[in-house]
């Protein structure tokens, strides 16, 4: 029998409150430990969730030699200091989406890491969904032919207590793209096994961002193998459902729901032989992002989204923001290209 991984939450979050603690414990974890900046933000989070210590001092929880991993999930702007941290005092870092506000940073994460002996892992938690992992294999199948296009529904309404610094600080990483656009470059990255090569992008800011906050983006992106993907992300739409719906050249995927924190959505193929609904066994993606990490830190495999995952999702990402602000398409930094 494995020894439990002992964890330090670095971030008293809505995600770990919701889905990250009950992940973590359902498979075997040990919660050691919160760290929030704000002490009675760490003593309530505690409380609530039954973890037996609360703290302010990053520091000295790092210091202690029974923490085994790290959950980041702390504002963007602070993913690098507290990943370097956790990285140098040895511990094993999951860091939540976008890995980090620019390419230089995430690439120091990696490379630290890797200096340091630690798993480094992206909770990028779509490409654990299992109708992403079963469009995946449709497409390894050639159930569609070749893949030709892409389309991706996320837009959404974002819950008044996930709004603040995404819609008001820019220094912490807000806007669209960064919380939910990098989620759909991942999810497509996976899906499609390939790399975003030239993007374009036009935002809107509607009811809800403020400080130059674009709430709602419209994209197009490139991957290197030719498929052209369509994105419609957006803070402000309450009724809209998500989508991805994937076009090949001998048929059709439509996936219904899916972009969603939840195992849900249903996929149905459509081609010259009719219309058929694929089977989908849904359980917990934060399940199977964590049992993923825990498999890397004993040395079996790697986490769902690696942090050169993080790296190149955040690379499109990136890009997207910066054809937004010029007007311009904007080809994709490929520095960790395979």
């Amino acid at each position: 029998m494995q020894t439990p991984v002992h964890w330090a939450l670095v971030g008293a979050s809505t995600i770990a409150d919701q889905f990250m603690i009950a992940a973590i414990r359902a498979q075997g974890g040990v919660i050691a430990v919160v760290v929030s900046g704000d002490a009675q933000r760490a003593s309530d989070f505690a409380q609530k969730n039954a973890i037996p210590r609360h703290a302010i001092d990053l520091d000295a929880v790092l210091a202690d030699p029974a923490i085994d991993a790290v959950y980041i999930s702390s504002t963007n702007e602070k993913h690098l200091p507290q990943a370097l941290a956790a990285a140098r005092a040895g511990k094993h870092v999951l860091c939540e989406k976008p890995l980090a506000l620019s390419a230089e940073d995430a690439q120091q994460m990696i490379a630290v890491c890797a200096e340091q002996g630690v798993v480094l892992g992206t909770n990028h938690h779509l490409r654990c969904a299992a109708t992403h992992r079963a469009l995946r294999e449709q497409l390894r199948a050639g159930g569609i032919g070749k893949p030709l296009f892409a389309r991706v529904f996320h837009a959404v309404s974002l819950p008044p207590q996930l709004r603040g610094w995404r819609v008001e600080q820019p220094e912490a990483g807000g806007g669209v793209i960064l919380d939910i656009s990098v989620h759909d470059v991942d999810t497509l990255r996976y899906i499609l096994d390939d790399e975003p090569v030239e993007v374009s992008a036009m935002t809107a800011a509607g009811s809800m961002g403020s400080a130059g906050l674009a709430d709602g983006v419209m994209s197009i992106i490139r991957f290197r193998q030719g498929v052209l993907a369509q994105l419609h992300d957006a803070f402000t739409v309450p009724f809209a459902p998500t989508g991805l719906e994937l076009h090949g050249t001998q048929g059709s995927l439509f996936a219904r729901d899916v972009m969603t924190q939840r195992p849900v959505g249903e996929i149905v193929l459509r081609s010259a032989d009719g219309e058929r609904v694929i089977e989908v066994e849904h359980a917990s993606l934060y399940d199977y992002a964590v049992q993923r990490f825990h498999a890397a830190i004993a040395g079996e495999g790697t986490p769902a989204a690696t942090g050169q995952d993080g790296y190149r999702s955040l690379l499109a990402a990136l890009a997207l923001a910066q054809s937004a602000q010029s007007g311009a398409h904007v080809t994709v930094d490929s520095r960790f290209g395979k």
